[in-house]
């Protein structure tokens, strides 16, 4: 199969961003690695391999279906107001630097005329003899990458150029004190020794002084300095592409997203990743289908539920975590970020070190890359938006919201500068300390229309919902400081949707939700909402959401698995049902609220029945 990790992007000569598709005629960028005549045509060892046969096919069929190749120096002139590029161009990259691009590769690419980039990683080109390095499968030696003689030799032949892949920063490092092993371009490593993090400056310094070696080496052996850099494993951060901007390197590449809005800017453009062997079926299908129509499927949990003074107790619930997760195969899991004992619905402490609040474990950053790499499923980070509740109470009185009203929670004051920093520092501290693709806004995130009276009203415009939406996107922009292209979800109460004049109530609408985030999840919870009929109450929601997104694009229905009047579990067999009906109705995206994966509610069963994004009968991972 071919993983869809990256993207068709279109890049005219108008300063004018657009978003394009492969299919419309948008700059396709794939992404190979080691190609081989003997890949086994199921289970090969090596998942990134592509067999000769199907690379070869691969270029016959974009030759037969109009695509047009391009080079790395095109892109950039087009960038700059030169020539156009051609309708429906491809550009062909190949990371790691692998002897195979220059024995099976090169002599394709000049049968075909097609230009290539090659991304280096200059540690590996330059390996010792007698060196090794783990490549997954087995070790490889200096021989299996390509040497600077080959480099020339394809370098003259003007179909080949090179980018950076770093010169040694292909690899993990530890990323707490757990002994977790992350991507070391956007880490800040952990020492055990010492108990404390690489500084910003540390850090900084150690990317630079890599890719500055990078690219020098590329300059001393093939005259040239690279214009591009392929960052490893798709991580990176403004910080890290700020660098290679000023080491000469204006392009780079990362494996997000499909559709990457393109201008004169070419940092962070996405490439489709080409695993799993793919013949031209599968190319062609990757290509061709609409990955707007994939359906979420998304857990919600409480990092609380993992969380235990005793370590080998805490170890024993992850595990316990990681195999539901697996077995249940979700599409995404929604991970708290912040620690709520006392369960009023706010964060007392937080889950990753932070200027601000308490931590009360560094567990965040180790939970989600499990998640990650165990379980396969993307991660979302779930914070607040306004509950915090500062350490200092004399800071704690001055910067909340000072509310005649008594339903609510307590939230910090977003329009005092300094309550607005502090929940902006918590974002990106989030960001610097742990690994996560999405941000889940939390439902803490509401105003009563007799709140904070200097904002403008609520209206027909929505004043004050459009004040609470932008300031969770500088949020969103904090964090991306350090976790770029995150998506955003938001969650939003059932009230406003059911009953529009209540969203002065709230500062919250549905159809001003979908503009801004990626999704909405609105929490469809009948018996939150104390409905003596159910099914008739989610019925009624369908409707109610369709008059604002008609064909439940953006809406994801968030259900609860308990009745947290009774403090019962709502049956597995009831969820289902629910479930079913939502899809019956043309329901897309789904997920639900506590997962218990303690106590094993909703059961694996049901749970794979309602939430898995697999199909039926849902084989294990």
């Amino acid at each position: 199969m071919l993983a869809l990790c990256l993207l068709a992007v279109a890049l005219p000569v108008a300063a004018r961003d657009v978003d394009l598709d492969a299919a419309d005629n948008g700059l396709l960028v794939l992404s190979y690695h080691d190609v081989r005549d003997d890949v086994s045509a199921t289970s090969d060892a090596d998942a990134y391999a592509v067999s000769t046969q199907n690379f070869a096919a691969h270029l016959d069929w974009l030759s037969a279906h109009g695509y047009h190749p391009v080079s790395l120096s095109q892109l950039i002139e087009a960038s700059r107001g030169g020539a156009r590029l051609p309708p429906k161009p491809v550009l062909l990259t190949f990371d790691d630097g692998l002897r195979s691009v220059y024995t099976r590769v090169f002599p394709l690419l000049r049968a075909y005329h097609y230009p290539a980039l090659v991304a280096l990683i200059t540690d590996y080109v330059d390996m010792a003899p007698g060196r090794s390095i783990d490549y997954g499968y087995r070790r490889f030696s200096r021989n299996d990458f390509l040497d600077w003689n080959q480099l020339r030799e394809m370098q003259a032949s003007g179909l080949v150029e090179v980018a950076s892949h770093t010169d040694n920063l292909h690899r993990g490092v530890r990323s707490n004190p757990q002994g977790n092993q992350t991507p070391a371009v956007t880490t800040r490593i952990y020492d055990p020794q010492v108990q404390r993090y690489e500084t910003t400056q540390a850090y900084q310094q150690r990317v630079r002084d890599d890719l500055a070696r990078s690219a020098l080496r590329i300059e001393q052996e093939l005259g040239v300095r690279p214009q591009a850099i392929v960052w490893p494993y798709a991580a990176y951060n403004q910080m890290s592409n700020q660098i290679a901007r000023e080491l000469g390197m204006p392009v780079s590449f990362d494996l997000e997203g499909r559709s990457t809005p393109v201008g004169h800017d070419l940092q962070g453009l996405a490439r489709l990743l080409v695993t799993g062997n793919p013949d031209v079926n599968a190319l062609a299908y990757e290509l061709r289908r609409d990955p707007a129509v994939d359906g979420t499927r998304a857990l919600q949990i409480d990092l609380d539920a993992v969380y235990d003074a005793d370590p080998a107790q805490q170890a024993r619930n992850l595990d316990t975590l990681i195999e539901r997760v697996k077995q249940i195969g979700p599409t995404h899991v929604y991970l708290q970020a912040f620690a709520d004992p006392d369960g009023n619905n706010t964060a007392d402490a937080l889950y990753f070190p932070n200027r601000h609040l308490p931590m009360r474990a560094d567990l965040f950053n180790r939970v989600a890359w499990q998640l990650h790499t165990r379980a396969g499923v993307k991660v979302y980070a779930w914070l607040p938006v306004l509950g915090y509740e500062l350490p200092d109470p004399a800071k704690r009185a001055a910067l909340g919201i000072q509310s005649p009203e008594r339903d609510g929670m307590y939230r910090l004051d977003f329009t005092r500068p300094q309550a607005r920093q502090i929940i902006k520092d918590i974002y990106e501290d989030l960001a610097i300390n742990g690994y996560f693709e999405g941000l889940l806004f939390h439902d803490d995130a509401y105003l009563r229309d007799t709140e904070l009276a200097d904002l403008a009203p609520e209206g027909e415009d929505g004043g004050r919902t459009r004040a609470l939406i932008d300031f969770t996107l500088e949020l969103r922009d904090a964090a991306q400081r350090w976790r770029p292209k995150l998506a955003t979800v938001r969650n939003l109460y059932a009230q406003p949707v059911l009953h529009p004049q209540s969203a002065a109530w709230f500062a919250q609408r549905l159809d001003l939700f979908n503009q801004a985030y990626d999704r909405t999840a609105l929490m469809a919870m009948p018996w939150m909402e104390n409905s003596p009929d159910p099914q008739r109450w989610m019925d009624a929601l369908v409707q109610a959401v369709r008059a604002h997104d008609p064909q439940l694009e953006h809406t994801l229905f968030e259900l609860q698995t308990v009745d947290w009047r009774t403090r019962k579990p709502i049956s597995g067999q009831r969820l289902r049902a629910q479930v079913r009906r939502l899809q019956a109705q043309g329901v897309r995206h789904l997920a639900w609220y506590p997962d218990d994966f303690i106590g094993n509610h909703p059961s694996v069963e049901d749970a794979r029945a309602a939430m898995s994004a697999r199909d039926f009968p849902y084989p294990e991972r």
